[in-house]
């Protein structure tokens, strides 16, 4: 059995490395952003209440799954089930980057432009990862992986986390 969280900071690589263990272990597949937004815009959160229970509909249907997000108090929902985790500390830097080079993502956006347009908010947000204090910050992140008792695993670049 198979039950992985990947969490880090927006940009760092969560869907990409979920989507590759996904494919390779006949895994199913959830992306927070996809249960933790309103369908609205401009983008508001829905109650973590709601969002729990997505999580757990998805978790009671699936045995075998990797969760993808920078959501550490959605994480906190599964991360006692999972068999491993993966934390992506990849430098902010790093992530912007991605972020800029990002390929369109058309479960969370209508067109390549309608992602573009949202950017620079991207950017900004991904810049602050490291002085937020709030569940999607480095600081929460930490917390999740230091507390976690089973295997665990950091990566520090894109290149490391690809030879998972």
């Amino acid at each position: 059995m198979s039950k992985i969280v990947i969490f880090g900071n927006s940009g760092s690589g969560k869907s990409t490395l979920a989507t590759k263990l996904a494919l390779i272990n006949h895994l199913a597949h959830l992306d927070l952003d996809t249960v933790a937004w309103k369908p609205m815009t401009p983008p508001e959160r829905l109650p973590v209440s709601e969002s729990c229970a997505q999580i757990r509909a998805f978790t009671s249907i699936n045995c075998n799954w990797v969760i993808e997000g920078c959501y550490s108090d959605l994480l906190d929902v599964v991360i006692q089930q999972a068999d491993e985790v993966i934390f992506l500390n990849l430098p902010v830097s790093v992530c912007i980057e991605n972020a800029k080079n990002r390929p369109w993502e058309p479960h969370k956006y209508e067109s390549k432009a309608d992602q573009d347009a949202n950017l620079e908010m991207l950017i900004n947000w991904i810049s602050q990862y490291t002085v937020r204090d709030d569940t999607f910050s480095k600081a929460a992140h930490e917390r999740l992986f230091k507390d976690f008792q089973g295997k665990k695993t950091m990566y520090e670049s894109n290149e490391q986390a690809t030879r998972e």
